[in-house]
């Protein structure tokens, strides 16, 4: 709340100048109290107060009263007052988050069964579920830090590169926390909006706390051991926020209220963002003190009434008042705050507003279609993350393409290519294994089935069973894990390569 109070401010400050006129007219017009207290002519003092009704010192409320205050509403509304920052509109209004998981032999421990990497793994997709599509990047570390996954809102594309992840994917042993550090710095710094880093360890080598006790904001540990247990390297680290392991939800709670307290109190710092217009709260009050207007004995154009009685506008909308005070993206605002994602797709008038909308309400297509509409490297992005999530590994790929043209150097995209070109491949693979063909939506070519050597031979024909049926879309892609170990520890054998040189 404090904080709240220090940025607030007015975006269109020149319209508090309209207060002027509006208190001056006012006091022009408002009825004089001294009036009412003259005292006619040929009337004794005394008659004249038992003539009387009422109290002569209550002062009531006077339509002009009422008039100059809504008057001051809609000035104030229009001089926009603000507190907080707007989110990007192509990005989550949470805030990103880089995890770095620890990949080591130690993380193989069976203290928390099945393993302390496996539950690791469970926390950070729980972690990732009740973020709502927000942002996220990944990091794997050993004896060197490796970027697993860029900042994406696509848990699908997470999953399966978390779940290939084992310390055999892993070019060096050792701990090399600071540098993996250092590579989530670089990654939130890419980033639109301010983020945190979470890191998920069972130990950390006391040569590495020592080169991470900088003053890095909202920096986070999730500590992988039996509950009970602490890890005492980490209380050298002032700044950080260290979170023990539970078997319950509680870390996972108290993870998120750190993340979204350490993104509210840094967004407002973040000059690149426009501060949201909050004036449209004051369109209620306003809206409520107009009905006092049909108060008994107040002043009425019956004339307007009737006319607008019998002449209607158009056909009555239970939703048509709000036209009146929100423009379509502010109501598509509302609805997005509410998380009626649908609702706001249809509200929203801004082009990357509602592409944004309909990604998060899972009309993908449609999504796709707006954000290529859009020849910003920004839109193209969105026009892949919606194929990818579509299924249609093609176009995402083209889409992403079309991104790094337009903006060379994006990591993001870039990462984004590389897992939709390695998913299509894997996809065509199995297809071309199983003689499936091509379904549609998955983007992979017709498969042609040479019977040439089967011509004039007596052929038996058996129903397939039910093991051999083909494998669904869900299915290929969750039987990913074999080869997203292999192509991980190729990209990393290759990282490791490159750094070295």
């Amino acid at each position: 709340m404090i904080e709240a109070l220090a940025d607030f401010h007015f975006i269109r400050a020149a319209w508090l100048l309209f207060l002027i006129p509006v208190f001056a007219v006012w006091w022009l017009i408002r009825p004089r109290s001294e009036l009412s207290t003259q005292i006619p002519d040929g009337i004794a003092p005394h008659l004249a107060k038992a003539l009387e009704v009422g109290d002569r010192n209550k002062r009531k409320m006077n339509p002009v009263d009422v008039v100059m205050a809504i008057a001051v509403l809609i000035t104030l509304a229009a001089a926009g007052p603000t507190w907080s920052r707007a989110p990007n509109p192509l990005i989550a209004d949470t805030a990103p988050l880089v995890i770095a998981l620890k990949v080591t032999e130690s993380m193989e421990g069976t203290d928390l069964p099945p393993s302390r990497l496996e539950r690791a793994k469970y926390k950070i997709t729980d972690l990732i579920n009740t973020r709502s599509g927000a942002r996220t990047a990944l990091i794997a570390y050993a004896g060197s830090p490796h970027r697993v996954a860029p900042l994406t809102e696509d848990a699908n594309i997470l999953r399966p590169l978390l779940e290939g992840l084992t310390p055999a994917v892993m070019p060096l042993k050792g701990d090399a926390a600071a540098d993996a550090l250092a590579l989530a710095q670089d990654i939130l710094g890419d980033a639109e909006t301010p983020g945190a880093i979470l890191f998920v360890l069972d130990d950390i080598d006391p040569s590495q706390v020592q080169a991470m006790n900088s003053e890095v904001a909202d920096l986070l540990f999730l500590t992988m051991l039996p509950e009970g247990e602490r890890l005492v390297q980490l209380d050298a680290l002032s700044s950080a926020t260290v979170v023990p392991f539970s078997t319950g939800d509680q870390d996972v709670t108290r993870l998120n209220r750190s993340i979204h307290n350490a993104y509210v109190d840094a967004l407002d710092e973040e000059d690149q963002l426009d501060w949201q217009d909050q004036g449209w709260i004051l369109a209620w009050p306003a809206a409520l003190l107009s009905l006092l207007w049909f108060r008994r004995g107040w002043v009425i154009r019956w004339a307007f009434l009737l006319f607008c009685i019998t002449h209607p506008s158009g056909p009555a909308r239970a939703e048509g008042w709000k036209d009146w005070f929100l423009t379509p993206d502010q109501q598509g605002q509302i609805a997005m705050n509410q998380k009626r994602f649908s609702d706001a797709a249809d509200l929203f008038q801004d082009p990357y507003h509602q592409g944004y909308a309909m990604l998060k309400a899972g009309r993908y297509p449609e999504a796709a279609e707006v954000f290529s509409s859009l020849n910003t490297p920004e839109a193209a992005f969105a026009e892949g993350m919606a194929r990818i999530r579509n299924r249609e590994y093609r176009p995402a790929i083209a889409a992403f393409e079309t991104a790094l043209e337009r903006r060379p150097d994006w990591p993001e995209a870039q990462h984004n290519l590389e897992v939709a070109t390695a998913i299509l491949e894997y996809v065509e693979t199995t297809r071309e294994q199983s003689d499936t063909g091509e379904e549609a939506g998955i983007g992979a070519d017709d498969t042609v089935f040479d019977n040439e050597d089967a011509r004039g031979q007596d052929t038996t024909v058996q129903a397939q069973t039910e093991a051999a049926q083909p494998m669904s879309a869900d299915q290929w892609i969750s039987a990913i894990d074999t080869d997203m170990q292999d192509f991980l520890r190729n990209r990393f054998l290759l990282e490791n390569q490159v750094q070295s040189q």
